[in-house]
């Protein structure tokens, strides 16, 4: 087990050390330039070309990015260019913001996914699973901007129940937090609840016809017990996967979500930054999605090891 988890461990340098790379080259090749952006059109010349070298941005790009690196791995992220601000002091502010609705919107799918899986797998072809089964569709094609704009006509313009966007934090007004926190984490959820719902639906149908679950019947175990303790956790091993990469594509996903309803986490840190040439900024944030993105991959093969007593061997 111990050795299974120090591979794992292993080889998730090399990736962060690509990923680093992939993040620091991309950026560079989007068109615009930081120092037009901070100084206007209508600049000369000379003057972008100082701030260049003030920025460093004159110098080769391998250069660049070795000087990037050495300050990375001492924990500076480096400075806005636009603000000042400290790149890491402002991902680390806004992460709790995109961390909560991620979790939020993670267990809004769980609680939508998991009893729609059971059902329409232990009941195959029946009513109740043809209505998964358009659930399912329906999730996967609905985009996520229009479900969340669809949501905010109906409750908050319409009935009025909760407000259409904003952020409050929990520390400041737990009831006013809940109320804004509602409708961007079902938008997220309801999406990736249908995925999840279909891939279970498909392990549970696979595990309902093994040996094992025939005699668990014969013992003559009751059919909640069967299906609870033998045919789900058995079904959540392959499932544990994408629940692992689903949770990952929200951390990272959320950003249209976060702009529809003015959330002030990553994602909308990120775009602005973009917008604006801030390359600083936008390195940092998409560094610290992709990461946490590795740590949790990480975790699903811990977790597989811990499901599937086979792995230890």
């Amino acid at each position: 087990m111990l050795s299974f988890i120090l591979r794992r461990v292993l080889l998730a340098v090399p990736v962060c050390l690509g990923i680093s790379i992939l993040v620091f080259l991309l950026i560079h090749l989007v068109p615009g330039d930081p120092a037009r952006v901070m100084l206007g059109l209508q600049a000369n010349e000379q003057t972008v070309a100082k701030i260049h070298e003030e920025l460093g941005l004159d110098r080769p790009l391998p250069v660049q990015y070795l000087d990037w690196i050495w300050h990375l791995l001492r924990g500076d992220l480096g400075e806005s260019y636009l603000t000042g601000e400290p790149v890491a002091r402002a991902v680390l502010g806004r992460m709790p913001a995109t961390l909560t609705l991620t979790v939020a919107a993670f267990v809004a799918s769980l609680l939508i996914a998991i009893p729609i899986g059971i059902i329409s797998g232990t009941r195959p072809y029946s009513r109740a699973d043809y209505g998964a089964m358009v659930f399912a569709q329906l999730g996967v094609a609905i985009p996520e901007f229009w479900l969340g704009i669809m949501l905010i006509l109906i409750f908050s313009l319409y009935l009025g129940w909760v407000p259409p966007s904003g952020y409050v934090s929990l520390m400041d007004d737990p009831v006013s937090w809940l109320k804004h926190l509602v409708l961007p984490a079902v938008t997220v959820g309801v999406v990736n609840a249908a995925v999840l719902s279909r891939f279970l639906r498909s392990s549970i149908l696979e595990v309902m016809h093994q040996d094992y679950i025939r005699t668990a019947r014969a013992k003559g175990l009751i059919e909640q017990r069967v299906i609870t303790l033998h045919a789900l956790r058995n079904a959540l091993i392959p499932t544990v996967t994408v629940i692992g990469l689903q949770f990952a594509f929200m951390l990272g996903g959320v950003v249209v979500v976060e702009v529809i309803f003015a959330w002030p986490g990553v994602g909308r840190l990120a775009l602005d930054a973009i917008y604006r040439r801030d390359y600083p900024m936008v390195q940092g944030a998409v560094l610290a999605v992709a990461l946490t993105f590795v740590l949790i991959n990480l975790i699903v093969d811990v977790l597989y090891a811990y499901l599937d007593p086979r792995i230890k061997f």
